[in-house]
This record gives C-alpha cells, structure tokens and sequence, in this order.
C-alpha cells in the first residue's frame, strides 16, 4: 500500500538554514502570513503615544456642581455702588445752559458700557450732586444746576479753568463716550429743602439654560464576546483583549470631555435660525437655543485682553500690570487661577524671571528665599504682583492639537491664549431659594429631582449582560442636561 503526501507537505519554508525570502514571515505580501507555523515576536499592549487624552477636569478645580429643577437659571448680581457715567460735552443747540461758566453733559453710558435712555432720567445724578467732568484735555468740578433726560447741566465751580470751547485749555465739546462724570458729593444752601428724589439700587439680572447632551455606542452580542490578540487600555482604567472595551471607553472618555468643552465654548442662539431651532424642537417660551459658555459669558461681560505675547520681557511686564490695574477697577478679588496656553505660559515665565537678576554680574536669590536652586527652577506656578497672588496652570485643552489648539493654530487672531478666573465665593441672590447665597464664580448647574439625576446618565439596552430587549447588540446610553454659571464676570479676564 502506498502513502502519499498531502500537496501541501513541506512545500512552504525551506528546510536549509539559508537567508531566503521563505524563511520569514511578509505580513504584508499575502503569501506568508498567519497561516505560518512560526510565530511572530508580538508587542500585544497598544502603545499610548498621546500620554492622557481626555482634557475634562478644569470645571472641577475651578468650580462646583449644582443640581435644578427648572428650565432656566436666573440670578442677580450687585451693581456698582457709587455713580459714573460716560458720554460727552454737548454743544449748540443740545445745551441747556450755555452760559461761558457752566456746561451741559449728555450722557451715554454707565461706567459698564451700559446704554442710558434719551427719553427718560435713566439715571442717578440729581439736581446739587458735585461732580467731576473730566476729558483728555481737562478735569473740572461743578454743581448739578439741572436736569433733563439724559442732559445735566453743570455750574463750574472754577469757570476760569473750563469752558466748552474746544481748545486745550479746558474740555472740549465731542460726540460719543469722549468724556466722563462723577458724582462725588452734594451742596445745598441754607434753610432749603432736601433731596425730592431717591436712588434706588441698580438691578442686574442674569440667565442661562441648560443644554442636553447625548452620545451612544454599539456593539454585536458576537463581538462582545471576540477576543483580540491586541492588549487595549483606557483612561478609566479598563483594559483587556477585547476590543469593544476600548471603544466604549473612548465614547465615554470622549462624552466626558464634550461635557466640559460644551460649557467652555457654547454660546446662546439667534432667535432668527429657524433651521437650528426646527431641527432642536420647541423650548421654553422667550427662550432661545444653546447656553452661555464661559468663554461666551466673559466676552459679553468680562474682560478681555491681547497682552503677554513674549514680545519681551519688559513690555509684557506693563501689559500684565495693565491687567492688574484693570482688576482694581472691577472688584479687586486678591487671588487668581490663571489657565493658559503653552506659549503663554513660556512668555509668563520669562516676564517673571527677568524681575530677578542672575548670572555673571552678580546672583540675587532673595525672592526665591536665598535658594538657587528655586531661583534657577523658571518654571513658576505661583507668584505675587502688587496685593494679588496668581496660580498658573497649563491647559491641556487649549494646547493639544486635536482640541482649541488646532483651532488656534488656524485663526491666531482670535485665538484663546488662556482664562484668569478668581478664586473663592460670589454671594448673590438666588431667585430659587429667596436669598443670598455663597457660591463659586464657576458652578454648572445640572437637571436632577427624587425621581431622575441627569447630571451624567448611562444606561445599558439589548441582549449582551442583562437583556433588555430581543436585539442581539449591548447598546451603551450616554446623557447630560447642564449649563454653567458665570458669575461676577466682571472680575475674568480672557487673554485673545
């Protein structure tokens, strides 16, 4: 009886110890590949080659949560206490007085930028007020003579320093916001009457919605159940050969990050797009789509500014002490986190290691408590200008490339360089509650009552684990109904 070999018996690889093509494996040529009896050295761990990818967790050092009931948060802030206004000498007809000793300012705006009714007295200057009127020729001091709307005429105390002439010698007659007022007393002759008019408290209100956001994944009750020759890892800590345990990480891991940067950049819709608001269904009345982020929420009524670019370090010096004077302006908060952008960063540190003078001509460690290696050490993450204490961070999500570091990278004009946000509590009065409460200046507020939490909801259908359904998928649910509270946005200031 004869045998005979299978066509396949010893035809593959060459038996010889010899350098040929037949001797390794080609997993690219389709010839050689897993159907070879030699076993590849395999590297089974995926390599991670981003370090962390997820840039969630600024919201969480900066602020609180919150939960809600209702569709809209509003909140009151505090006005300013004393009275400032911007506007311009009228001249002509516009003047109530036009005698040469008095003058007539027109006034357009609070100290704020906030617009002043022509039609009505719509604001807190009255008749006896002392007042400084001050432009960039002259400053000068008068008493409130009268008023009419938005016009106040002014007796010059000193007629003979200022007159509405135009000239250099005293203030000039303009148009826009070229001069400004100050009440800064009242004077009222003997045996007169009082005050016939009280001021009552500016009422600042505010309001944001919250947005709901969602997000799913998908997986075969088959592929469940496939395992991988490649070792996955997650940020959260799952690892394994089975594959869709990455990519349900990767969803929530990149759902999380939405959460964050939704309430960095989101801002409030326009009433005119009806194709957004078709597409996102009917909302409360008088109420539009999208919410006010925190970038949104500071360019509207915060601070913004163009300074510390690394031109040098002498010039970003003045632009940061700018900055701070900006802050005595607003409120003076003394403690202040600032997230920035790695270059801004690097310009920051050069700025603060050009105040200390080291090297050849002489080493001066005194502000770094006599120690060199401190003073060597230019990465500063702490440090004091003036009265305010600063605390830099880098911001992962305005450097990676994939996130607003890309962006940036395409428009340097209004590219975000980095937010300085203030430390501690606001107190406000709470609309809901009925009182004044302290808060963070930062805070998101998301839906929750007794019967369901929507701050981060997940939730598992189908038929992989406990079934749920006859579909044979496992079905991953993800959801978030938040908005984030600005607060005293008078006191951020958005580096642009």
């Amino acid at each position: 009886m004869a045998i005979q070999g299978g066509p396949l018996l010893n035809s593959v690889a060459a038996p010889t110890k010899q350098a040929l093509q037949t001797n390794y494996l080609d997993f690219t040529s389709g010839s050689n590949d897993w159907a070879q009896q030699y076993l590849p050295d395999l590297m089974e761990k995926e390599a991670e080659v981003f370090g962390p990818r997820t840039i969630s967790g600024f919201l969480a050092q900066v602020g609180a949560e919150e939960s809600m009931t209702s569709d809209q948060v509003v909140w009151s802030e505090q006005g300013r206490l004393h009275l400032s206004y911007k506007g311009h000498i009228a001249d002509g007809d516009d003047q109530i007085t036009g005698s040469n000793n008095g003058l007539t300012f027109e006034i357009d705006t609070d100290i704020d930028g906030n617009a002043v009714s022509t039609s009505s007295v719509d604001h807190g200057i009255r008749v006896n007020d002392q007042v400084l009127v001050s432009d960039a020729n002259a400053t000068v001091r008068g008493l409130v003579t009268e008023i009419s709307n938005d016009q106040v005429a002014v007796a010059l105390y000193d007629a003979g320093n200022a007159t509405p002439t135009g000239t250099n010698a005293g203030l000039a007659t303009g148009s826009g916001d070229s001069a400004t007022i100050l009440v800064y007393g009242s004077e009222f002759a003997k045996g007169t009457d009082g005050r016939s008019v009280a001021n009552e408290p500016q009422f600042k209100s505010f309001s944001n919605k919250p947005i709901i956001m969602k997000d799913y994944y998908e997986v075969s009750g088959s592929d469940a159940s496939r395992i991988g020759w490649v070792e996955v890892s997650a940020e959260n800590g799952q690892s394994g050969y089975l594959w869709y345990l990455k990519a349900e990480a990767d969803t929530r891991a990149r759902f999380t990050d939405y959460i964050e940067m939704a309430m960095l950049e989101s801002i409030k819709g326009d009433a005119d797009q009806s194709t957004v608001d078709a597409q996102l269904g009917s909302h409360v009345s008088g109420d539009t789509f999208g919410t006010e982020g925190l970038f949104a929420a500071i360019e509207s009524r915060g601070n913004v500014t163009t300074g510390v670019t690394g031109v040098n370090a002498a010039t970003d010096l003045a632009e940061f002490d700018a900055i701070l004077a900006e802050f005595d302006k607003q409120g003076a908060i003394e403690e202040y986190m600032m997230f920035i952008n790695r270059s801004t960063s690097l310009a920051m540190d050069d700025m603060l290691a050009s105040m200390n003078s080291y090297g050849a001509g002489g080493t001066s460690y005194g502000v770094f408590n006599n120690s060199e290696d401190m003073a060597l050490n230019l990465g500063f993450t702490g440090f004091r200008r003036g009265s305010y204490d600063f605390y830099k961070s880098d911001f992962r999500y305005l450097n990676d490339k994939s996130t607003r570091g890309g962006i940036n990278e395409r428009d340097t004009v209004n590219a975000i360089r980095g937010v300085m946000i203030p430390a501690g509590v606001s107190s406000v009065y709470d609309q809901t509650v009925g009182q004044s409460m302290k808060r963070p200046f930062l805070h998101v507020r998301y839906r929750a009552s007794q019967t369901d939490d929507r701050r981060m909801k997940t939730w598992v259908t189908g038929s992989v684990g406990a079934a749920t359904s006859a579909l044979d998928v496992m079905q991953l649910h993800f959801l978030s109904e938040r908005c984030l509270i600005t607060q005293g946005a008078n006191n951020f200031m958005l580096m642009k």
